[in-house]
């Protein structure tokens, strides 16, 4: 039995380097057993980078190439009672944010226009039962009619906060217009008072009604701005016609005065049918033009010892309509491509019109 152990051990002390000698390979007595291999693993694909995403780069995720179109989601159905020109109804009368100030300033407006119109048919007096009576009567039946027609409007129409502040300006602007036309041909201060009243509603109705309820405060900051610098050119052409020849009358002098800002006014308005500058556009140009304009002004006056002659005012009306002119033509907004995080497409995004707009001239 042990003859049999040995013949065994020593046969496979042969065969074992033989074998190993046969493969090309040493044979190390002392080397340990190779340690047992594992399957290779598979190819593996890298978590994307938290910050490389398309959540994180703006972009929608892309469906697998095959697979089935995702379904569109469902679309939810909106109350049709709470809207209003396409806006979700708001404010204090549910018809817009501006809605509360437009039924203030037509209650406001109709009932100084019946107070004032009673009052100067009857000079005013106080003392008079008639006549307090009669200005009683007209204030109570202004604010009335003014009352309730601003409410019909507003519960049909949206009135945006634009359209309720621009709404008083041109109201004002519309009625010293055409009280200061009509006093060129009427003296009769009746006939003054109910043309200022009409003027006013018709500033007042035709921002709502041709400018409608979402009117733009680009285009009221420019038929504003417009009516300004029509008085302001006014009053300096009055004083260089005074300095250089004759003053005109006072009379004439108010109604110009009057007239002119609902002439800018007008002109901004026909003009904006074409032409659309921003807010930013406007305010520059009118900084400019009342700075360069006021300081020539202000200088020529002093080198050509003072205000009692009509060149520091030609000066001045030159310098600033260059001013205005060379800001609003050559100095327009930024062509700066606002690039979303994570994307290098070269396409431009704009967060608001006013504010990051295309390179683009609003004059032609």
């Amino acid at each position: 039995m042990r003859f049999a152990q040995r013949a065994l051990l020593a046969a496979s002390l042969l065969l074992v380097p033989a074998a190993a000698f046969a493969q090309g390979q040493g044979y190390d007595p002392t080397a340990q057993p190779p340690p047992p291999q594992q399957p290779a693993p598979g190819p593996q694909t890298a978590a994307p980078a938290p910050d490389a995403t398309p959540q994180a780069q703006g972009e929608q995720p892309q469906p697998p190439p095959g697979a089935p179109p995702q379904a569109a989601p469902p679309a939810v159905a909106v109350n049709p009672d709470l809207l209003l020109d396409g806006h979700v109804r708001s404010g204090a009368f549910l018809a817009g944010p501006g809605s509360l100030n437009f039924i203030i300033h037509h209650s406001i407006l109709g009932t100084a226009g019946g107070l004032v119109t009673m009052g100067i048919a009857s000079g005013f007096r106080f003392d008079q039962q008639g006549a307090r009576e009669g200005m009683l009567a007209g204030a109570l039946i202004g604010a009335g009619v003014g009352f309730v027609v601003s409410a019909w409007w507003q519960y049909a129409h949206w009135i945006g906060s634009p359209a309720a502040s621009f709404g008083i300006v041109n109201s004002a602007i519309a009625g010293m217009a055409l009280a200061g036309l009509m006093d060129f041909f009427s003296d009769d201060k009746p006939t003054l008072a109910w043309t200022a009243l009409i003027g006013a509603e018709l500033g007042a109705w035709l921002t709502v009604g041709l400018g409608g309820g979402e009117f733009e405060l680009r285009r009221g900051v420019a038929m504003t701005s417009a009516a300004g610098w029509a008085m302001a050119y006014t009053a300096l052409l009055i004083a260089i016609t005074g300095f250089s020849s004759t003053w005109p009358a006072i009379p004439t002098t108010v109604d110009l005065l009057l007239a002119a800002p609902g002439v800018g006014a007008l002109g901004m308005a026909l003009l904006g049918m074409r032409f659309d500058p921003s807010v930013a556009e406007m305010l520059r140009a009118d900084l400019f033009g009342a700075g360069v304009g006021g300081a020539v002004l202000v200088l020529s006056a002093l080198v050509l010892g003072g205000f009692g002659n009509a060149m520091p005012y030609v000066l001045s009306l030159l310098s600033s309509a260059g001013a205005i002119t060379a800001v609003s033509v050559f100095w327009v907004e930024a062509a700066e491509r606002h690039l979303a995080a994570g994307r290098n497409d070269g396409r431009m995004y704009y967060r608001s019109k006013d504010a990051d707009r295309p390179y683009s001239n609003p004059w032609w």
